[in-house]
């Protein structure tokens, strides 16, 4: 199976090489050329447009930031996507994003699937995301393959194109707000006199416990953030996620919250550092 992968950030270059571990045909376009080319010497067909990176494609994944940049994408390539191929919208993009992206495919005569990703870094790289998938249930079952390849497990939102995205900013209001709590914990624990480790071993083995918890709290423990799921890239889902809140009734008090502490930790350098850089937002001034 040929699978192009449209965006090499982060998540768009563990994809590509888990696909190429697990045997597939990819080729791969990124709009910075560099970050494509180390992906040759793995095996990857390098393509120097989108047009050309989707010209033989049975499955096209678009990872890339944001609505603009994969309408951006779909307008230059949809003319040479093959008439059997699968578009995969994979980016975080919004529910009005999302809305755009597949009116624009309608027009083109693209056959559209969106498949969230949840996970960071380590499980883009080693095929444990999971796969929040909708639409047509048709196109989902030609694409499972590669979802199966990039995910530990697919999790059907729906059939519309839209349901994914729903559910993936759902969970990342999740990610948002416990990554902030950690961060609270820890720099409440150190400015009362405690080791901030201590808050970890807490609530080890006990019902409130988390993995998750562990990672990036030994990463505030050590002030080593190395990006995982940058910052500002949180920050743009959480001004998503603001505007899916306002849009169904849903009260965005604790989102609004969340959006500001980000912000601090942004306003201190952290914008590019890992999301448990929002640790810094937490620290006692002066």
């Amino acid at each position: 199976m040929k699978v192009t992968v449209l965006g090499l950030g982060i998540m768009g270059l563990g994809v590509a090489r888990t696909l190429l571990r697990e045997g597939f045909d990819v080729t791969v376009w990124n709009r910075s050329a560099e970050k494509a080319a180390p992906l040759a010497d793995e095996g990857a067909t390098v393509a120097a447009s989108p047009e050309e990176a989707v010209a033989s494609a049975d499955v096209i994944l678009s990872i890339l930031f944001d609505a603009d940049s994969v309408l951006s994408v779909l307008a230059q390539a949809s003319g040479a996507v093959p008439d059997d191929a699968v578009w995969v919208q994979a980016s975080t993009i919004g529910l009005d994003g999302t809305n755009r992206v597949v009116a624009a495919a309608d027009d083109a005569g693209v056959s559209l699937v969106e498949a969230m990703m949840l996970g960071t870094k380590q499980p883009a790289e080693t095929g444990k995301l999971v796969m929040l998938a909708a639409g047509d249930v048709a196109l989902l079952e030609r694409v499972q393959p590669v979802l199966d390849a990039m995910g530990a497990k697919t999790v059907v939102a729906g059939d519309r194109v839209g349901n994914g995205t729903a559910l993936k900013l759902a969970a990342n209001a999740w990610v948002a707000t416990v990554t902030a709590g950690i961060a609270q914990s820890i720099a409440l624990a150190e400015a009362l006199g405690l080791d901030g480790g201590q808050f970890l071993r807490a609530i080890e083995g006990g019902a409130t416990d988390t993995p998750y918890a562990h990672v990036k709290g030994e990463s505030m423990l050590s002030g080593e953030f190395p990006p995982s799921f940058a910052l500002d890239g949180l920050r743009k889902d959480l001004s998503l996620i603001g505007e899916a809140a306002r849009g169904s009734g849903v009260e965005p008090r604790v989102l609004d919250a969340l959006a500001a502490t980000y912000a601090a930790a942004s306003g201190d350098g952290h914008g590019g550092d890992d999301i448990a850089s929002v640790y810094a937002a937490f620290t006692p001034r002066g």
